[in-house]
């Protein structure tokens, strides 16, 4: 089936383009929100051709599809099809209630982390492309350092414009973040990135001396700083930009509001913004690297050893959730804090675990002649080695379930290890061998073992745990 016919197949399995109120894509999976989600065809739509996964939450529907697949089938939706890529109005009363009931039944904590979601997923292939890009660069210049490369000529500009691509992204996070943060909010999309602008910006230091915030001694430690609350902050600074212009808007005339509205709303937020929530959300986030430090960088080993199994082997069911995209704004923190990201690493080892676990299945569905299972995890490996594990969560271990279990438990060995070592990354992306660029020079041969752990651990436990009649008859 072509991607074409796929997506006229899962538009009209979900009740039409007229049933379609928002069509978008992550990395793995397109994404609809629906007006009627009693009508969607969800047996149906588990078992066309090239779907991988299924997940329901209200009016939000999660079709997994697979790396490069997803984002296809999200365009000719989008392009070829009419489906909105943004949430259109509604003027049926009833479709509004129904809409309402269905955000009220979700809780707090799931529409924060479904916000969350929405702010990163879309600075996802720029975050991978600066991991690599920064990964590279360290990597050039620790050759450099030892005289493995040459410090001049070729491999100094390679060094240079690689460094230049990946700074051109993490080096203003905070400002893509505010700029996505009021697509969320229903802020000006620039006045959020100004908010983002303004926490990295160098006005920040004189005005925090001015009045007496600044250490000189010791800048980290200061009330008020440059980045201080980093990206937690920035995106409470535009939550509340968008409460203000909007309360602004509805009080100023139209003939003004173009030049009165985004001023007063900058201007109220701005002095909101640094002097309560950037020194307050900076105390939030020293606190959360304190706390992540005694567990993920402890001198001991043996709490070492058992966070990072636990770590690792709990990694899946919050991806199961979807609560692993909470995770992003501790990635940040820690990227700004310590210049890298360890606890990335640790979980990464999450989808080796189920690369060993259904590589064993594949093996006795071939002996117990279940080719339906062979051909859907000869598919998904491939993404499983690049570090994208939803093919095979989704398609393969989720579904028999145990393997599920077995796969988490087998990564826990690799988490164990990674954490042991002290593998730091610099940027986050996708956690298989794709990631070994990502890592710090240092720390990517303890990478690399780690992933292998992972493999012959989830295979071993899958080995030795799930019986051939249960994967054939799954």
């Amino acid at each position: 089936m072509s991607n074409l016919e796929l997506a006229k197949k899962l538009v009209e399995l979900v009740g039409g383009k007229e049933n379609v109120e928002k069509a978008t894509n992550c990395m793995t999976r397109l994404r609809l929100t629906v007006k009627d989600a009693s009508i969607v065809k969800g047996e149906e739509i588990k078992g066309c051709e090239g779907v991988m996964g299924y997940i329901v939450d209200g009016t939000s529907l999660q079709i997994v599809l697979g790396p490069g697949k997803a984002k296809k089938v999200a365009d000719i939706c989008t392009d070829e099809l009419g489906l909105p890529k943004v949430k259109s109005g509604t003027d049926n009363w009833e479709d509004n209630k129904a809409s309402m009931k269905s955000i009220q039944k979700q809780s707090p904590f799931k529409k924060a982390i479904r916000t969350i979601a929405d702010i990163f997923i879309p600075l996802i292939p720029a975050i991978i492309a600066a991991g690599l890009f920064n990964g590279l660069t360290s990597l050039i210049t620790t050759l450099q350092g030892q005289g493995v490369l040459a410090a001049d000529g070729f491999w100094q500009v390679t060094q240079l414009i690689f460094g230049l691509i990946g700074s051109g992204f993490l080096g203003y996070f905070a400002i893509y973040t505010g700029i996505n943060s009021a697509k969320q909010f229903g802020a000006t999309e620039a006045l959020g990135g100004m908010i983002g602008a303004m926490s990295i910006a160098a006005n920040i230091v004189p005005i925090s001396t001015f009045f007496g915030l600044y250490n000189e001694e010791q800048p980290l430690n200061s009330i008020l700083t440059t980045g201080k609350g980093g990206i937690i902050g920035v995106i409470v600074g535009v939550w509340i930009l968008a409460k203000v212009e909007k309360y602004v808007r509805k009080h100023v005339p139209d003939v003004l509001d173009l030049i009165v509205t985004p001023f007063v709303s900058l201007l109220v937020t701005g002095l909101i913004f640094v002097f309560a929530i950037m020194p307050v959300a900076g105390y939030f986030s020293d606190g959360l690297v304190a706390v992540l430090s005694i567990i993920i960088n402890s001198a001991n080993p043996v709490v070492s050893v058992i966070s990072g199994y636990l770590l690792s082997a709990l990694f899946l069911p919050m991806v199961l959730l979807g609560l692993h995209h909470g995770l992003i704004p501790i990635y940040a923190i820690q990227l700004e804090a310590l210049g890298g990201v360890t606890l990335f690493p640790v979980l990464a080892m999450a989808g080796a675990g189920q690369v060993g676990a259904s590589i064993a299945i594949y093996l006795k569905a071939k002996r117990t002649g279940n080719n339906r299972l062979q051909k859907v995890i000869t598919g998904a490996l491939p993404a499983g080695f690049l570090g994208v594990g939803e093919p095979l969560i989704y398609g393969v271990t989720l579904p028999m379930f145990k393997p599920f279990i077995t796969a988490g438990l087998g990564a826990g060995f690799g988490g164990a290890y990674v954490m042991l070592t002290h593998v730091m990354a610099n940027s986050w992306g996708p956690s298989g061998l794709v990631a070994i660029p990502i890592m710090k020079p240092d720390s990517m041969l303890n990478f690399f073992i780690g992933l292998v752990i992972s493999y012959v651990a989830g295979f071993i436990i899958t080995q030795f745990t799930i019986k051939e009649k249960d994967v054939a008859n799954a």
